[in-house]
């Protein structure tokens, strides 16, 4: 069994650390210094590890994305339809791992970040071209012309779902933001069939 580096072990702490605290301060306007308190290291080791605070906040970028990936991979792998793919795309939107209020303090923060930063449009860029490409490549089978339509339409509405949760003293739970996109979908294909 390959042993885990110190190095590993601490760059997870801090990128653990960042996501954190941009969940509870709701911003990316955060200090190294408050990051690496947080993980418990010193602000000069989560300096040498990133180099900055945008590297550290793009690898907490990356980390989200990445469960995010795995959680969707692992839905789409079980369902045999379309339709059953749709649902493990919305399914995995709404997981408990990836729709919790510091997660989706983060994903509010990481849009702001991105009008600023190249590498945090880019990252954004690749999430919504593959969740706009996967949504789009199962609605065509079953609603035709109007995948592009629905598949931007269901797009926005779990970014919108996303945005409410992030209200305080919102009261949206998964289970919620997951019953409101299943039913948007099935509402659009019950609209091609009739």
């Amino acid at each position: 069994m390959p042993r885990t580096k110190i190095k590993d072990i601490r760059k997870n702490e801090i990128i653990e650390a960042a996501i954190a605290e941009i969940g509870r301060t709701g911003s990316t306007d955060i200090t190294v210094a408050k990051i690496a308190d947080v993980a418990g290291v010193s602000s000069g080791l989560a300096h040498h590890y990133f180099g900055s605070k945008e590297q550290i906040l793009i690898s907490a970028m990356r980390r989200i994305l990445t469960i995010f990936g795995t959680d969707v991979r692992k839905g789409l792998a079980q369902a045999k339809t379309p339709e059953q793919r749709l649902e493990a795309i919305i399914i995995s939107c709404f997981s408990s791992q990836n729709f919790r209020p510091g997660i989706t303090n983060a994903w509010l923060s990481f849009y702001v970040q991105a009008q600023y930063s190249k590498e945090t449009e880019r990252l954004l860029h690749i999430y919504y071209h593959r969740l706009q490409s996967n949504l789009k490549s199962n609605l065509k089978p079953l609603v035709g012309t109007r995948a592009e339509e629905v598949a931007v339409a269901l797009a926005s509405l779990i970014d919108g779902l996303y945005i409410r949760l992030s209200f305080k003293g919102g009261n949206l739970s998964p289970d919620d933001a997951t019953e409101i996109a299943l039913g948007y979908l099935r509402q659009s294909l019950s609209a091609t069939s009739a």
